[in-house]
């Protein structure tokens, strides 16, 4: 019970979580685990079954994309505080990039298919998760869009 209720005041102070209802909030402990990854070691890896999201605790994670030309290449890095993972709520429920750990780091990891379970029977739980994931994709996305336009402007102007 200790454990749940560690979760539970974890979540609700949480800026990710800020004003959902508190039946949610148990909903989302009865999920939750904690979890350590050493550095180097992968959270998840590009095309494998995406069945969880982390709430980072401590450490830093990079998140890397695959490319012929260049191998991996880091796009972004998340820290204390920061989510990440939303291919578990989205079909086909696989991981689009891979996200290594670069220090020690600890995290709270709630797992997606308990989640999707309970977004079936309680839609709008699903509802709510989903707009809390959506206006963070979008924001990484942005995120990832100056970063792409700051390599290539780089790139150019490095020809020059």
């Amino acid at each position: 019970m200790k454990s749940q209720e560690h979760f539970e005041r974890i979540l609700h102070e949480h800026p990710f979580f800020r004003g959902i209802p508190e039946d949610y909030l148990s909903t989302l402990v009865g999920c939750a685990s904690n979890v350590r990854f050493k550095p180097g070691s992968l959270l998840f890896q590009r095309g494998a079954a995406a069945d969880s999201f982390y709430i980072l605790r401590s450490g830093k994670v990079a998140i890397d994309l695959g490319s012929v030309d260049r191998g991996k290449m880091t796009i972004s890095t998340l820290g204390e505080g920061e989510v990440i993972g939303w291919s578990w709520l989205f079909p086909p429920y696989e991981w689009h990039y891979d996200a290594r750990a670069v220090e020690d780091t600890r995290a709270i990891a709630l797992d997606g298919k308990c989640l999707r379970n309970k977004c079936e029977t309680d839609s709008a739980l699903g509802y709510e998760l989903m707009k809390r994931f959506s206006a963070m994709v979008i924001e990484r996305l942005k995120a990832t869009q100056l970063q792409v336009i700051d390599m290539y402007d780089r790139s150019n102007h490095s020809k020059h």
